[in-house]
């Protein structure tokens, strides 16, 4: 394969063949030799993978078990020294273990340690090669004695294209950390609980009483005025470009501070006083600094005439930054460009065709007017049909950027055969005028993605989804439509503490994780209502109303 040819530059090198079932006598084993078999025992190892690379990584493990000791590839309190490169010190390996100090017992060494005892033949003292500070006291947090340590992020968020998987953090940790947020950090954002709280993130899974730390625990009613609107007017169209551009990692970190300083009760007056507040890192603080001083934020200055260009583009229903990028590499420069140049598939086309009605919000009472009309189809093909509208319009806000309607039906069977009917019907009264996503099925679900137009003068086209779901599951697609995509996060990581799984599908437990893969997939517990979905999780219910977050 080109580009990986290096293999193919150098000679092969003859190498001589070994009698079958005999020795070579350079690998005839010596008493002494054998001595060394006994080197690690005692010893489980488990291999901080960042720095190391997956080669070397794979040669530690035969060394240590072919010397007698045990090498694991999940970290837990069994593990009796954790081993790191060179390169990554105390700090950096403790946030990648998602500890602040060590269990009692553990030593962090680094990997020369390792090298030095296979050389030597006998198992080294740590001294020399220890990592962690002589005052740390070793204190677990939040892991129960034994249980693997896994990931923060739920396997129903990481599908979460603002969601990154615990690998992706890794690789992106210093990229992240140049604006102020860290992995940890990071972590505590998609949970929705402060950092200065993450020890309590697991041991809820032990306590009944629920904690006030979570976003799913707090209305967001209680959000109250933005005392620091100056600043966060400024930092938000950083946080737009970085979408746009597809930097979603610098994206999510402004968006945390933003979030952070919005919930702040009043107004930051210090350099000091941003970096306690959780979500903001020094960085992140110190541009608060300069906000708060000049007025200004001087990074602003220096986005790229690029930007505005992709956020015209992404506003496109369908293009996402990618294609963005794609097309202004290719030179295209307005939506003229787009429509006359640049090759469109049909959802593209439709995207562009509505771009200024999809792109304006639509008033409360135009989502009930489209409301009232797909009830009126589902009864006209059957009148015991719930259907329900989601999303903001549910969530009480005065204007939705979509509508979303879900339809079910009591019986738990008559559901089925419904969504064509209902399309048909739309469809033939002139309602959907285009569709983007005609049938998608997801389990048992059933969804419709389209535009829609009122009848009468000076209407707009909008957005429409409508999504056909088994009454079983009606409860939890009900949660899941409703949002907002925060609460939900938060919601599905709570969930995992418990041992847990939620999704629009379910709500199930006894569900067991390694590593944050999911192995038994758990039992669907009975939620024939949403408050049932909160009560099984132990969280107080929150209306509508107050998941706005």
């Amino acid at each position: 394969m080109e580009g990986y040819g290096i293999q193919k530059d150098f000679p092969k090198v003859k190498r001589p063949r070994l009698s079958e079932g005999k020795d070579p006598p350079s690998l005839k084993r010596t008493p002494t030799e054998s001595k060394s078999d006994t080197v690690f025992k005692g010893v489980t190892v488990y291999i901080l993978p960042a720095g190391i690379g997956k080669a070397r990584c794979e040669i530690f493990h035969r060394q240590i078990i072919q010397n007698g000791g045990n090498s694991t590839s999940i970290f837990s309190l069994i593990c009796t020294h954790v081993v790191v490169d060179d390169s990554v010190n105390c700090e950096r390996a403790l946030r990648l273990l998602k500890f602040e100090r060590l269990p009692p017992g553990v030593q962090l060494v680094k990997c020369t340690w390792l090298s030095a005892c296979i050389n030597e033949k006998r198992l080294l003292g740590s001294e020399d090669y220890n990592l962690l500070p002589p005052e740390s006291l070793p204190i677990a947090l939040a892991v129960e004695s034994h249980e693997p340590v896994v990931a923060a992020v739920s396997e129903e968020a990481a599908q979460d294209p603002f969601v990154p998987t615990q690998v992706d953090l890794r690789e992106k940790e210093e990229h992240i950390e140049e604006d102020g947020i860290s992995q940890k950090d990071l972590e505590a954002l998609i949970s929705g609980i402060p950092p200065s709280d993450s020890n309590q993130e697991l041991s809820l899974a032990e306590n009944p009483v629920f904690s006030g730390k979570w976003v799913c625990s707090q209305p967001s009613t209680s959000k109250g005025e933005n005392h620091n609107k100056h600043i966060t007017d400024k930092l938000e169209p950083l946080a737009k470009a970085y979408t746009n551009t597809g930097d979603k990692w610098r994206a999510l970190g402004y968006t945390k501070a933003i979030n952070a300083l919005k919930s702040y009760q009043k107004p930051i007056t210090s350099y000091e006083e941003a970096c306690k507040i959780p979500g903001i890192g020094k960085r992140m603080a110190e541009k608060i600094l300069e906000i708060m001083k000049s007025g200004h934020l001087r990074k602003l200055d220096y986005i790229g005439e690029e930007v505005p260009v992709l956020e015209l583009f992404t506003n496109i229903w369908g293009a996402g930054a990618k294609t963005a990028q794609m097309w202004y590499q290719q030179g295209f420069r307005t939506l003229e460009d787009i429509g006359t140049k640049a090759v469109l598939n049909n959802t593209l086309r439709i995207g562009l065709k509505h771009y200024d009605d999809l792109l304006e919000r639509m008033p409360r009472i135009e989502a009930a007017a489209i409301k009232r009309t797909v009830k009126e189809a589902a009864h006209n093909v059957d009148t015991q049909l719930v259907v329900v509208t989601c999303g903001s319009y549910r969530r009480g806000k005065s204007t939705c950027g979509d509508v979303d309607v879900l339809i079910t039906h009591p019986d738990g069977e008559s559901h089925k055969g419904v969504f064509s009917k209902v399309l048909h019907l739309l469809h033939h009264s002139g309602f959907l005028i285009d569709d983007l996503v005609s049938h998608e099925e997801n389990g048992d679900q059933k969804k419709y993605m389209g535009i829609c137009l009122l009848p009468g003068p000076s209407q707009h086209h909008r957005r429409l989804d409508i999504i056909v779901v088994p009454y079983a599951e009606f409860a939890c697609a009900l949660l899941y439509f409703t949002g907002s995509a925060h609460f939900n996060r938060s919601m599905r990581a709570f969930a995992k503490t418990k041992h847990m799984s939620l999704s629009e599908h379910s709500l199930n437990c006894d569900v067991v994780r390694q590593r944050g893969v999911k192995l038994v997939a758990g039992r669907p517990l009975h939620t024939p209502t949403e408050k049932d979905v909160f009560k099984h999780l132990g969280i107080p219910y929150r209306e509508p109303c107050e998941r706005d977050w």
